[in-house]
């Protein structure tokens, strides 16, 4: 199963994509992490992700899918992907979409976790109060920022799916364990469907 979950920063992708890869089988891909280890690889797309990366310039979408189309072929996603943090652009879905078909797969479920922006700001200031170890990227200001980030590059790509009757949203707002039940009603009914 191939699972796309979309969401502002905070609303828990992470955290279900987790519990997806716990249950399923299912690899979660983090593009970032996909970036750092092809640059540790040393291989051909690493040594070019390198020269984009120290030039402080943002990745090419072609490189980027081609990076996830060697990523899914990888044994350990026989059972399916979670990609958490791509597409951000549609352009991307659509590169997304043209690669999957070339290799003869799909999209089971594109999943929006939708969580209201002033909650997200509430949530980081009670895990700042009650965590010993905060990240330097863990404040209300850096959030604000990320969030304006994703409303207005990532956030369009939502009409995309939409569009194709494939996005599915979820009340983020719930708690971990509700959210997560929304989650395997829609991947259960992808698969009878």
């Amino acid at each position: 199963m191939n699972v796309i979950l979309l969401g502002p920063p905070g609303a828990g992708k992470g955290t279900q994509a987790q519990r997806l890869q716990e249950q399923h089988g299912m690899k979660q891909l983090s593009t970032g992490e996909m970036l750092r280890s092809a640059v540790a690889s040393g291989s051909e797309l690493g040594r070019q992700a390198k020269g984009i990366m120290d030039a402080g310039q943002l990745m090419p979408d072609d490189l980027m899918v081609k990076m996830i189309s060697d990523r899914i072929a990888q044994p350990d996603c026989a059972k399916g992907f979670i990609l958490d943090g791509f597409p951000r652009t549609v352009r991307q879905a659509e590169a997304l979409d043209e690669m999957l078909a070339t290799k003869g797969l799909k999209l089971h479920a594109v999943i929006e976790i939708k969580v209201k922006d002033e909650v997200l700001v509430d949530r980081i200031e009670t895990r700042i109060s009650q965590s010993q170890a905060v990240r330097s990227d863990d404040n209300v200001e850096t959030l604000k920022k990320r969030l304006a980030v994703y409303h207005a590059q990532t956030a369009p790509i939502l009409p995309y799916y939409e569009a194709q009757n494939r996005l599915i949203t979820v009340d983020g707002m719930k708690s971990i364990d509700q959210v997560s039940g929304e989650i395997e009603a829609i991947l259960t009914a992808a698969v009878q469907g």
